[in-house]
């Protein structure tokens, strides 16, 4: 039988055309994707198996595949090569003589041992051994074999992504290891995601908050939540607007290193924040960065402006463009690629996006715009798929490999950034650029987590701006 025939089909050894001796291999090597999906499947979450902190605690120094993960093996040489479909289980004893970890290649070997005419059972030698030639696994199964014949197409499963929204969250604190928390002003944190976002932050060392808001409202939401305010400052105000420009003048005076929305309007807060007299302005246009990590690209993106600047015209597209490049510096991400977004990626006079994308590529080639290798005008498609640049015939260092995705306007921003977070599973991350100290930005209906990771963007910014 030729390669292909097995890939395409599975067909059984019926009782009388297995000979005493007979054998099939099958040979597999642990992912973490294994150990995750067999936890998931059968509800075993044992920290030994799931937990790497735990783990190197343990007798074996590292997390470990559950032991049956090795006999499941076992049981699919069984049911699709040998003796193959048709066979029924009766009984199976193992032995497991030691752990296999991840990256472990195991081969399972299968050979008869005995044949009963009476009732068409086999008795078969399992064994398992890793890539050192140790014995895993070692047992004997009892089948019923198949008396027809069986030859049958291969069934295709559906594709199957492990999306471990934790592990990506706990991938973005990691940017603040060594990072001293700092103290961050909180406007009105009235609503229980805002509230527990702060404490959140708290609580992962990210921040000292100075809760700026209706202090009963903020006591009562803590005491319904059984959330502790230890380690906070409360400032009492009467309502949102005092909350925000409360918030925004503990930052001017150097109170806090940052201030995060709360559960108020986004145009309250940044009104206070824009003020020329109190607010937090400076020489750079303000723009808002959405940080992604989304499970199918292989890198983190940033998405500008999705939030702010409602029609930006190409002086203000610059400074959205230097403040993105400029926090990409911040989070080590040393020559970012920035792909300038139109509806296509060729320049149309018709199409303002694209000749905006046009000037701004060539402002960066005369020095106007520094840090960054651009591109565009640039479709999505072609920013973030290699591919589908290539079969456009587009020749670029950005194209497929984007760090940052320039939109031309608020609505293209909003829409794209909620997308990727709503149907991609991407997790999201809000802060506003260009003003005095980072400003955690996200939406009312953003949850605690989303609120935490962005404040560990304003902490790395934070610390930049001091050194």
């Amino acid at each position: 039988m030729c390669p292909t025939e097995i890939l395409a089909f599975i067909e059984n050894r019926t009782y009388d055309e297995i000979q005493i001796g007979d054998s099939a291999v099958l040979t597999r090597t642990l992912r973490p994707e294994d150990i995750q999906l067999y936890a998931i499947m059968s509800g075993d979450v044992n920290p030994t198996h799931v937990d790497a902190e735990f783990a190197r605690s343990s007798m074996y120094r590292e997390v470990v595949a559950h032991g049956m993960w090795g006999a499941a093996l076992i049981s699919t040489v069984l049911g699709t090569q040998f003796p193959g479909p048709g066979t029924v289980y009766v009984d199976q004893t193992l032995h497991f003589a030691r752990p296999v970890t991840v990256g472990d290649t195991i081969t399972v070997t299968i050979t008869c041992q005995k044949k009963f005419d009476h009732n068409h059972h086999i008795i078969l030698d399992c064994l398992c051994v890793n890539q050192d030639g140790l014995n895993v696994i070692r047992g004997t199964a009892e089948v019923l074999a198949p008396s027809e014949k069986i030859k049958r197409t291969r069934v295709a499963m559906p594709e199957f992504k492990i999306s471990d929204k934790q592990a990506r969250y706990d991938h973005l604190l990691s940017i603040c290891k060594n990072l001293a928390a700092i103290p961050m002003s909180v406007a009105h944190p009235c609503d229980p995601e805002s509230l527990k976002g702060a404490l959140m932050a708290r609580d992962a060392g990210l921040i000292v908050p100075t809760l700026v808001g209706p202090e009963e409202k903020i006591r009562q939401l803590a005491a319904e939540f059984d959330l502790s305010l230890d380690n906070c400052t409360i400032i009492n105000t009467p309502h949102s607007h005092a909350s925000a420009e409360i918030a925004v003048q503990l930052a001017r005076d150097g109170e806090v290193d940052a201030v995060m929305k709360g559960s108020l309007h986004t145009d309250e807060l940044m009104g206070a924040v824009i003020d020329k007299s109190t607010g937090l302005r400076t020489a750079r246009r303000i723009s808002h960065v959405f940080l992604m990590d989304v499970p199918t690209y292989p890198r983190p993106l940033m998405i500008t402006d999705a939030a702010i600047n409602i029609e930006p015209d190409l002086e203000v597209k610059v400074d959205i463009v230097q403040n993105a490049i400029d926090l990409a510096h911040m989070l080590g991400i040393v020559e970012p690629k920035v792909a300038i977004l139109a509806a296509v990626e060729t320049v149309n006079p018709k199409m303002r996006a694209t000749l905006d994308a046009a000037a701004l590529c060539k402002m960066a080639d005369r020095g106007q715009i520094k840090g960054a290798l651009l591109d565009g005008p640039l479709a999505f498609d072609n920013a973030v798929s290699i591919v589908a640049a290539k079969t456009k015939g587009i020749r670029s260092a950005v194209a497929g490999q984007a760090d940052i995705l320039v939109v031309p306007d608020i609505e293209s921003g909003n829409m794209l950034a909620k997308q990727l977070e709503y149907l991609a599973d991407a997790l999201s991350a809000g802060i506003v650029l260009g003003t005095r100290v980072p400003i955690v930005l996200t939406s009312r209906a953003d949850s605690a987590a989303t609120r935490t990771a962005s404040c560990a963007i304003a902490v790395v910014m934070a610390h930049a701006k001091r050194k």
